[in-house]
């Protein structure tokens, strides 16, 4: 008798371990799908900021975070009135948006040299040790993101942006921009 409860008792479990790894596949096959579905919005999103869309016209969805509000784009254009990039500010931060037309590469002079060790390292470099000294969270700290499209710049997303440095940072954007398109002509 106690073979026979021996044996169903290790059937269930048998069977509650193939379910185990049942509701593993699916869980996996949950968060690819997940993960598939906000790269694909994502995408759409930046399609849509491109074409000249404010985030705040982008469908809001109740599992997001909330959308940014952005004032109506500032371009930057070149000398000549090209379209080099659109810019798109909230109250802290910036979105730099690469016209479709331009390939501005990551290793054009003067990005690397100028807008990234000079302006953008040098900003981040000082609000880090402000929030080392406790001036500052570090949640309120400058802080940039490249989006590329493998060497090729898209995207400037800056947060924290405070209002003594907005001006600098539009200037010497525009500036770097101006100067990369004079080198690629």
């Amino acid at each position: 008798m106690a073979s026979k409860e021996k044996k169903d008792e290790t059937g269930k479990m048998k069977k509650l371990a193939e379910f185990k790894t049942i509701l593993e596949r699916k869980i996996a096959d949950a968060e690819s799908e997940l993960e598939s579905l906000k790269i694909l919005l994502d995408f759409v999103n930046k399609i849509l900021l491109q074409k000249g869309f404010k985030r705040a016209e982008i469908a809001e969805s109740k599992v997001l975070p909330p959308v940014v509000e952005y004032e109506p784009a500032i371009p930057f254009k070149a000398i000549t009135g090209e379209l080099l990039a659109n810019l798109y500010i909230s109250h802290d931060s910036m979105h730099v948006v690469v016209s479709e037309e331009k390939a501005f590469k990551v290793n054009t002079p003067p990005f690397q040299q100028f807008l990234i060790e000079r302006v953008l390292n040098k900003m981040q470099k000082k609000d880090r040790d402000a929030v080392s000294k406790g001036e500052i969270i570090s949640e309120k700290a400058f802080s940039y993101e490249l989006i590329l499209d493998d060497d090729t710049i898209r995207e400037i997303v800056i947060k924290n942006v405070t209002s003594t440095r907005l001006r600098e940072l539009k200037s010497s954007i525009h500036w770097t921009f101006e100067k990369m398109n004079e080198k690629i002509k």
